[in-house]
């Protein structure tokens, strides 16, 4: 009882740094563009983070049941993918690196439960076709998602931007920053909530697939019924673990990541409101889309490619590639280097009497 105590402690933990490492995701453009101070657009991204993580369970559902087999996950599997998480998030936060909360988290699973398993690879769900006719599996759901969806935030911002400067042609910068400052609140407030319906979402599939693994086991078999609610046998996401994701992602988004915040709101492109709102737009169209279809999409990659993709319509040269190149290299680092930090957290963790 004690190791499922801590593993539902460190999957808060992870959640609260997932929402101050990805709090830029939401904010940076907002405040880059001078629209709103640090404070406000922290405020509006933390109220809107909360509001979207109660859109739905889809891909809360795929993280706890598609991915991996859950017959060689235990607490300690789930715990050691916790922490290899939450350290690679605190190392790209110091270096003030956009990367993946999704993509370390799924990492980290990945490689512990290859360590639970003995180093089976085949606990690893590639593509899996269930009886309704769904794809699940890691190919599906994360791999191809994590290729394509940052080109399509690229492309879809950079049409949405050429489109703008087609109709904007004619209109003073005065007019045009009055217009979509105004506008940029909306688009602001509808990537805090395309942020929080798919980022929070992936903390409730790891605490569900703790408690079902607990459940399994026998853990909760001895305890009082007020404790009843942390028995669960089902791919359902209990309610409380929805409300305590939510609650936990809106209060780290509120403390903010500021180093992460300056890099891509600052270093990689100069914004002005009608960049912002281009980018904010296309990014939240496509991570609602992922979330829809259960696809823990990386928010940080689409946003990120979405002000790449606004920044090479305004100039080519305007897009600072040499910052990009440190960013793509930590998207690229995000999964082999979690999936090591997974395993090896397995065995520290049974060599610490953690079992």
């Amino acid at each position: 009882m004690t190791v499922v105590l801590l593993v539902l402690l460190a999957a808060l933990a992870f959640e609260y740094i997932n929402g101050f490492h990805d709090a830029a995701n939401a904010i940076a453009t907002v405040v880059s563009t001078r629209v709103l101070t640090p404070r406000q657009a922290i405020a509006l991204a933390a109220f809107f983070n909360l509001i979207g993580a109660f859109l739905g369970v889809s891909v809360a559902k795929t993280i706890a049941s598609g991915l991996v087999d859950t017959a060689a996950v235990t607490q300690t599997t789930v715990l050691a993918a916790l922490l290899a998480a939450i350290i690679w998030n605190l190392i790209t936060w110091w270096l003030g690196l956009p990367s993946s909360s999704s993509h370390a988290l799924i990492g980290g699973l990945c490689g512990a439960a290859i360590a639970t398993s003995g180093g089976k690879w085949s606990v690893l769900h590639w593509q899996i076709v269930t009886a309704d006719g769904k794809h699940l599996g890691l190919w599906p759901k994360v791999v191809l998602p994590m290729f394509t969806s940052p080109i399509v935030g690229f492309i879809v911002a950079a049409i949405v931007m050429a489109l703008l400067y087609i109709c904007l042609r004619k209109a003073t910068p005065r007019l045009v920053n009055g217009i979509f400052g105004k506008l940029q609140l909306l688009s602001a407030a509808v990537m805090g909530l395309s942020h929080g319906s798919n980022d929070a979402q992936k903390t409730m599939g790891i605490m569900t697939l703790a408690l079902a693994t607990a459940t399994g086991a026998g853990v909760f078999d001895h305890l009082p019924s007020w404790l009843s609610f942390l028995h669960h046998s089902g791919s359902d996401i209990p309610w409380w673990v929805i409300t305590a994701c939510a609650l936990t992602m809106a209060a780290g988004t509120a403390g903010g990541g500021w180093r992460i915040i300056r890099t891509m709101g600052h270093k990689m492109v100069k914004l002005q409101p009608v960049h912002g709102f281009a980018a904010e737009t296309s990014a939240a169209a496509v991570i609602l889309t992922g979330s829809h279809f259960g696809i823990p999409l990386s928010t940080t990659h689409v946003i990120s490619t979405s002000i790449m993709g606004v920044g090479s319509v305004k100039r080519f040269s305007a897009v600072k590639w040499g910052v990009v190149g440190r960013i793509v290299w930590a998207w690229v680092l995000t999964l082999p280097v979690t999936g090591l930090l997974g395993y090896f957290s397995v065995k520290l963790l049974h060599a610490c009497g953690v079992l």
